[in-house]
């Protein structure tokens, strides 16, 4: 077998035991960090009402074992083509909340997309860990509105080494602040605002996670179509509908439809859901299709409800469904951009780890009571040599202040040869009666500062030294009466001698 071959086959190996280990940790790590408020046993229940032209749509829907379930549905009509009043909005609720015994939902309010803005933006990495303040900061740039007088979110759609590319969602807050206060009026408090485009994404990714779809909401009144990514809405665009122009009218429809699937990301043929309110629009739009998108129907049979509720809003059924799938990739202007991370829960772990320490202490019992003995022996030993070996730390501290004077010394020797000659040399030549006070000595000279009985005595004895050379007074001498002696500056310049010389001084 090649090495080759081996390092393939090793390779392999590895591969096939990583791919086990992860398929043993993936149950494993479900159990050991299983919440109790997890999707699959918390019950929760959401109450959704959608403002449309001419409408509101409420549908009350609830969860269990993460089986998501319609318990009712209410269509209010108003007057054509007109969004209903806070005041119309806040009484169908509580009806509809008292009817449907809807107490204790969680509840939505989804606005129509005439009534906030898109933008994609991209910024620089760096501004990920506190993109959500950076937007705040940055809104009035990025639309109308500031961070003050509006209710925003905003989602990631995509980063790299140098960019963030984000979708942001914003409304004025003066449009939606009287429906809130309004319902506050009936004891309801709103937990979430959507928009309808991501309402609809969340209803078109539910059991269609790994594909790219495109939607179209077409009815009398407008058209909304919109490209969802891994369940994330990406792009959408809205336009009105002149339903007396026939085929024309749905040109931009189809052109915007064109428009996502040229952009859908992975490849292969995205899925076309459509949501006609008027069936002659819906023949008409599928028949202008092009054969690059494949069609899935109508949207409403991804949402199956019971008959005896009719027709429902798909707004109004993705904006419940925001609420109760905890997949869900929707906007919530409430929010503003800031989402609290939930804590992993570590209940179970903590059972089991509380059980594993009782073991351990039942197990470790006896031999720790053995091991202190052994560690109080230990103990009294140290204490009885610890005084030696305070001994011992003081001799080595001595040792190693004599060996950096040593090395000081032997430096000093090293580098300055010529100094020790000549201080040496000094030492010998001048008498006793004379004594110096400052000694400088330089590459080629040496001055002298002192006192002497005769200082003139002193210059033929330097004179004489085959070191020195030039000997003479750098100033005047005078007489210290009080020392009885002569003060003297003398100079002269260093001559190095030859070997004989050398080997006289060296005796």
């Amino acid at each position: 077998m090649t090495g080759a071959m081996a390092l393939q086959k090793l390779v392999t190996i590895s591969s096939e035991s990583i791919a086990r280990a992860k398929r043993v940790a993936k149950p494993l790590r479900k159990i050991l960090f299983f919440s109790l408020a997890d999707e699959t046993i918390l019950p929760k229940r959401a109450l959704a009402l959608s403002i449309e032209p001419g409408q509101l749509s409420i549908i009350y829907g609830s969860r269990f074992f993460s089986r998501i379930k319609v318990k009712g549905a209410r269509t209010s009509p108003f007057e054509e083509g007109k969004y209903p009043s806070p005041a119309n909005v806040a009484s169908a609720l509580t009806l509809a909340r008292n009817d449907l015994r809807a107490l204790g939902s969680e509840i939505t309010l989804s606005i129509p997309k005439a009534w906030a803005v898109a933008r994609w933006a991209e910024l620089p990495i760096t501004v990920k860990e506190n993109l959500t303040d950076v937007i705040s900061y940055e809104l009035d740039r990025l639309t109308p509105f500031n961070s003050e007088n509006a209710f925003y979110d905003f989602r990631i759609l995509g980063e790299d080494d140098r960019k963030l590319s984000i979708m942001l969602i914003a409304a004025k807050a003066d449009l939606i602040k009287p429906y809130l206060e309004a319902i506050k009026e009936k004891g309801i408090t709103v937990d979430r605002v959507t928009t309808s485009p991501s309402a609809i994404a969340t209803l078109c990714s539910r059991g269609q996670t790994n594909q790219n779809i495109i939607f179209a909401n077409v009815g009398a009144a407008g058209y909304e179509v919109g490209l969802v990514v891994d369940s994330l809405l990406t792009s959408f665009c809205a336009g009105s509908i002149d339903a007396n122009d026939g085929s024309s009218s749905l040109d931009a429809v189809v052109e915007e439809i064109n428009r996502c699937a040229a952009t859908a990301k992975r490849g292969g043929t995205p899925r076309l859901m459509l949501c006609t309110g008027e069936e002659g629009l819906g023949k008409q739009l599928k028949g202008m299709l092009p054969s690059a998108v494949g069609v899935f129907e109508d949207i409403d049979a991804t949402f199956a409800l019971p008959q005896e509720f009719g027709r429902i809003s798909p707004v109004a059924a993705g904006s419940m469904l925001e609420s109760l799938w905890p997949q869900a990739k929707g906007f919530n202007l409430l929010q503003k951009g800031r989402r609290e991370e939930p804590a992993t829960p570590v209940i179970f772990t903590l059972v089991l780890v509380i059980a594993l320490v009782a073991l351990g202490i039942l197990y470790v019992v006896a031999p720790l009571r053995v091991e202190e003995k052994r560690l109080e022996e230990i103990e009294r030993r140290v204490a009885a040599i610890r005084g030696e070996v305070k001994k011992v730390e003081a001799l080595k501290k001595e040792v190693d202040a004599l060996e950096s004077e040593v090395s000081t010394v032997n430096g000093f020797k090293k580098d300055k040869p010529m100094t020790l000659q000549i201080l040496k040399e000094l030492t010998a030549i001048l008498p006793k009666s004379a004594w110096l006070t400052r000694v400088r000595v330089t590459d080629t000279t040496v001055e002298i500062e002192g006192y002497a009985a005769a200082a003139t005595e002193l210059l033929p004895k330097l004179e004489a030294s085959p070191y020195l050379r030039k000997v003479e007074f750098a100033s005047p001498t005078f007489r210290d009466v009080r020392l009885n002696s002569d003060r003297f500056v003398i100079k002269m310049e260093i001559e190095v001698p030859g070997k004989e010389a050398e080997g006289k001084i060296g005796q």
